[in-house]
This record gives structure tokens, C-alpha cells and sequence, in this order.
């Protein structure tokens, strides 16, 4: 959607897709703008609770049968397991998706990591098509006035044209750009300091896999998995920035991290966003 400022102020019910790399701040937006009447819509949140959960307990079901007790325990139908996910907590998601290294070492073989990386892609487009039923429930159902769309950093991975275009026509897409090389570094720092799974265009990870080998003199299956996760890292980071900006150029606006760092509540927001509409 495309909107002047006037037309942004007169618009009754306001939706958001907030598009960025993790770490930019957009679940601590979305979290920020629950607290003055906007529903926050998760999509991994809905990911690990809708199209991975049967997944990831089968995951967690496979380890404990490897255990006696528990074995016996989950045969007998004595036990069960639910996946407890939480908005602020999507460890059950983040496990499932997993790291590429040594299996010893609690990374994964590429075949089932790439089976896995191809299971959470299907999930966060059907979590994205999603979103026009959530932004009636979040009105309808609930009484929120206001809709926030926190999409995962992978989602200019998908290359899934139809999903952006859904979020085009029920969505204002907001790109929260870094813009320093000070941000750049501090936001790549943190991301190898404690690395998180993450996903990977399979043309990517067949470009970058042969020159991790190639550089270490190590294959991937040998190595820690947060190592490999380290190394790559940066790559992803800058192979991500033109695919933001190929989304957010031609359909929506931009606003650096450090704009949104210095928010403090919807008025603060939504000024920013008239800002952003005025530049464009």
C-alpha cells in the first residue's frame, strides 16, 4: 500500500509489515506497539505453532525414544509432549530449523538440513498468506485496532512473488534499513557472538558452501556448527540488503535502525512512519 500522509492519518485501521534483518528491532516494535492497542503477528510464532509444530514434536519425540524410560513412557501413552512457544521465545522453531556441522557437535548433515530448511520455507509462506485472515481476526475477534506484521529476515529469501504482493495489498511495508557501518559491524557482532540458526536460499548456501570449504580447507560436516554459522554470517548480511531494498524501493518506505532505536511509544512511531512517507 502506498499512502500520503494525510491518507495515513485518515486511515481508521493501520497494518504494518515491518521487513529488516534480525536484530534490527522489529519484534521489539511489534512488542512495543501491543501495549497501545495493535495486535502483533508473529510469523514464526505462527510457524512453530501451525505448519512446524507436528514436526518439531516428532523431532523431540525421536530423541526422547532413545531414552528407556521415556521410550516406554511415550509407547504406553503415559506422557506427552507439547510444544510450549512463546512470541519472545521461539527456541522450538530455531531448534527444529537447526545448523549445518559435525552431528557430534549438534549440527546436522546437509541433506536433512536442507530438508528442514525447505519445510520452514513452505512454513513461512503459508504463514505469510495468513496474514489478511489475522488482520480480520486481529479487528473482528479481538478488538485490536491497530495490526503489526513481524515477518522473519528470511523473508526476502523466499522468492515467492505472490507473498509480497499480499503483503502490498493488506500491508504498509516498512524496511528497517542499517545504514552505518558502526550498525553493521555491532549487528554482525552480535549475531556471531551468539549464533542463531538460520535460513539459507538453497542457491546461496550451494554458492557459499564450496568457499567455506575452500578458505578453511574443512569440510562443513567436520566443523563446529557455530562456526560455520560465524563464518557465514556476513555473507548472508549483505547478500540480504538488495533483496530488502528490491521489496521495499517500489512498495513501501524505509527507516534506518538507529530511528527506531530512539522510540518510545505509538506517537513517537507514527511519526516516524509520516516521516518516512513524506521522504518518499
Amino acid at each position: 500500500m502506498k499512502f500520503s500522509v494525510d491518507s495515513l492519518r485518515n486511515w481508521p485501521h493501520k497494518k504494518i509489515t515491518l521487513l529488516g534483518m534480525s536484530g534490527v528491532g522489529k519484534t521489539w516494535l511489534s512488542s512495543m506497539l501491543r501495549r497501545h492497542d495493535w495486535f502483533h503477528y508473529s510469523a514464526d510464532f505462527r510457524i512453530g505453532k501451525r505448519y512446524l509444530d507436528e514436526p518439531i514434536l516428532d523431532l523431540v519425540k525421536q530423541e526422547a525414544m532413545q531414552v528407556p524410560l521415556l521410550r516406554d513412557l511415550l509407547r504406553r501413552d503415559w506422557i506427552d509432549i507439547k510444544n510450549n512457544i512463546k512470541v519472545d521465545d521461539l527456541g522450538p522453531v530455531l531448534s527444529f530449523v537447526g545448523k549445518l556441522g559435525d552431528p557430534a557437535r549438534g549440527g546436522m548433515l546437509l541433506e536433512e538440513f536442507s530438508r528442514r530448511q525447505a519445510m520452514y520455507r513452505e512454513a513461512e509462506i503459508a504463514a505469510m498468506r495468513d496474514v489478511p485472515a489475522f488482520v480480520k481476526k486481529a479487528q473482528d475477534t479481538y478488538g485490536y485496532e491497530h495490526f503489526v506484521n513481524d515477518v522473519g529476515g528470511s523473508l526476502c529469501e523466499l522468492e515467492e512473488p505472490e507473498v509480497i504482493d499480499l503483503l502490498v495489498r493488506h500491508t504498509i511495508i516498512l524496511y528497517i534499513q542499517v545504514t552505518t557501518s558502526e550498525e553493521e559491524a555491532e549487528l554482525i557482532r552480535r549475531a556471531q557472538a551468539d549464533p542463531k540458526p538460520l535460513y539459507f536460499r538453497p542457491k546461496f548456501l550451494a554458492e557459499y558452501l564450496p568457499r567455506f570449504e575452500a578458505e578453511t580447507g574443512k569440510r562443513v560436516d567436520s566443523v563446529d556448527p557455530d562456526d560455520f554459522t560465524r563464518w557465514i554470517f556476513p555473507h548472508l548480511f549483505h547478500s540480504r540488503i538488495p533483496r530488502y531494498e528490491a521489496i521495499a524501493g517500489p512498495h513501501g518506505y524505509t527507516v534506518t535502525s538507529a530511528e527506531v532505536a530512539g522510540l518510545r511509544d505509538e506517537q513517537d512511531f507514527m511519526a516516524l512512519l509520516e516521516a518516512a512517507i513524506a521522504r518518499n
